[in-house]
C-alpha cells in the first residue's frame, strides 16, 4: 500500500514524485522503459531545452485555453531554473527565451532522479501497467501483481515518438472512469505534400530559409526546411499545432523584403529579377521555383509583372496532404479534457485522489520548451496537493 503511485518516468511523472515524496509522502513511481527520462534525453538535440523564461498560458494549445494558467503561474521558469542551478548545470539561454543544458539532456534526468532519490521514490522500470481501478483505495494493474495506493498520478505522456515506448495507457485510463478526451493527434510535425509538390521541390531537400509560416491565422517566424516529402522546420512544426487536414497554409518568404527594397531604382537595376532574389533567398531555390519572369531584366519589364513575381513569394498557399505522424511528432494535441481536472491540483473533479498531468492533458505547448514548463508546472500542482491531502 502506497500513499502515491505515479505512472510513467518522464519529466512530469519524476518531478511530481519528487515533490510530494520530499512533503513526506510514500511514492512509487512504475515505467514500462527500462530507463527513466527516454524523451527527456533526444529533446533539443540532446541539450534538453528544459524551459522558455517567456512562458505564459498564451503559448498553450487547449480546447480550455485558460486553464493552464494557474499551474504556470504557481511554478514559473524562474523556479525550475532554480532547481537546475542548485544542482550545478551549467546552461544557456538560445533565441526566443529557450533556455538549454550546455552539455547532455542526461544532467536533467540525473537531477530529477537525485531529487527523487533524496526523498526515498520507489523506482521500478520495466513495469507494464494494465489498468487502474478503484475500490476503497486505487488498484494498479500490473503484469508484476496489484498494487495499492491512495493517490495515483497518471504522467504517461502522449502518442508521439512510439519507439521511445509512448503509449494509450492514459487515455484507456480515462475512459474507464469515465473522463472525456479531446481527440490526440500529432503536433510539432513536419507537414507532408502531394507527388506534384515532391516533383517541384523534393530535390531542395536540406534548403532551409528564414519564413513566417502561418496556420489558423497564427503565424511563426523562424526557419523552414524542405524535405523529401514536404516541409518541416521550427515554422513549420509550430504551425502544424494549428493546422487542421484540408486547410490551407499561407507562408511569406521574404519577411523581411518587398519591391521596394529589393528594387529601389528600377531603371538602374540591370540584373534579372532571378539575380536579385538570389541575393536573399538561396540560389537552388530560386532556380527550381522555375517562374519565367525571375529571367526578366528588371529595367525592361512593367512593374507590376515583376512585383507581382514577389508578392508570390510573400504569399506562397500550400495545402499539406498529411503530416509525418506520432513516429516524428514532438509532442500529442489533445488528450484528457481539462474540464474534468481542477486547474488548481489536476486532480480528476469526479475522482477523489486521481490526478492527470503532463503531455496525456489537453495543454499543448509551442516548440521552444514550453512544453517542458507545462510538466514542472502541472507536477508540481498535483505533487503539492497531493502533499497536503
Amino acid at each position: 500500500m502506497m500513499d502515491v503511485v505515479v505512472l510513467g518516468a518522464g519529466a512530469a511523472g519524476l518531478f511530481c514524485a519528487a515533490v510530494a515524496a520530499s512533503r513526506g509522502k510514500r511514492v512509487l513511481v512504475l515505467e514500462h522503459n527500462d530507463r527513466p527520462g527516454k524523451k527527456i534525453r533526444i529533446s533539443g538535440g540532446g541539450r534538453c531545452n528544459f524551459t522558455n523564461v517567456g512562458t505564459t498560458h498564451r503559448n498553450f494549445i487547449s480546447d480550455n485555453p485558460d486553464f493552464a494558467r494557474s499551474a504556470l503561474t504557481r511554478y514559473t521558469p524562474q523556479d525550475f531554473l532554480d532547481l537546475v542551478e542548485r544542482h550545478g548545470i551549467a546552461w544557456h539561454e538560445k533565441k526566443l527565451g529557450q533556455l538549454f543544458c550546455d552539455e547532455s539532456s542526461q544532467r536533467i534526468i540525473d537531477m530529477l532522479v537525485d531529487e527523487c532519490r533524496r526523498s526515498d521514490v520507489e523506482l521500478r522500470m520495466r513495469v507494464r501497467v494494465k489498468g487502474v481501478r478503484r475500490a476503497d483505495d486505487f488498484i494498479i494493474e500490473t503484469d508484476g501483481g496489484d498494487i495499492h495506493a491512495s493517490h495515483v498520478v497518471v504522467a504517461t505522456g502522449g502518442l508521439s515518438i512510439p519507439s521511445l515506448g509512448a503509449s494509450d495507457l492514459g487515455y484507456r485510463i480515462a475512459r474507464h472512469f469515465g473522463i472525456a478526451l479531446v481527440t490526440p493527434g500529432p503536433a510539432l510535425v513536419p507537414l507532408t505534400f502531394d507527388d506534384a509538390y515532391a516533383a517541384r521541390f523534393g530535390s531542395l531537400s536540406g534548403i532551409s530559409i528564414d519564413a513566417v509560416a502561418n496556420a489558423g491565422n497564427v503565424p511563426f517566424r523562424e526557419n523552414i526546411l524542405f524535405t523529401h516529402r514536404g516541409l518541416s522546420g521550427p515554422a513549420i512544426l509550430q504551425a502544424s499545432s494549428y493546422w487542421k487536414p484540408g486547410e490551407g497554409l499561407s507562408i511569406d518568404l521574404l519577411p523581411d523584403h518587398g519591391w521596394n527594397d529589393l528594387i529601389p531604382d528600377q531603371l538602374r537595376e540591370l540584373r534579372t529579377l532571378g539575380t536579385v532574389l538570389s541575393t536573399v533567398l538561396p540560389r537552388r531555390f530560386v532556380q527550381q521555383w522555375n517562374d519565367e519572369r525571375y529571367g526578366m531584366h528588371v529595367n525592361r519589364t512593367q512593374r507590376r509583372v515583376l512585383e507581382a513575381a514577389v508578392q508570390d513569394l510573400k504569399t506562397w498557399s500550400v495545402i499539406p496532404n498529411g503530416t509525418e505522424g506520432y513516429a516524428k511528432a514532438e509532442v500529442t494535441r489533445g488528450g484528457i479534457d481539462t474540464r474534468a481536472l481542477s486547474s488548481k491540483t489536476m486532480e480528476v473533479r469526479s475522482v477523489q485522489g486521481l490526478y492527470m498531468i503532463g503531455e496525456v492533458v489537453d495543454v499543448t505547448g509551442w516548440l521552444g520548451g514550453y512544453n517542458f514548463q507545462w510538466a514542472w508546472a502541472s507536477a508540481s500542482a498535483a505533487g503539492s496537493a497531493i502533499a497536503e491531502a
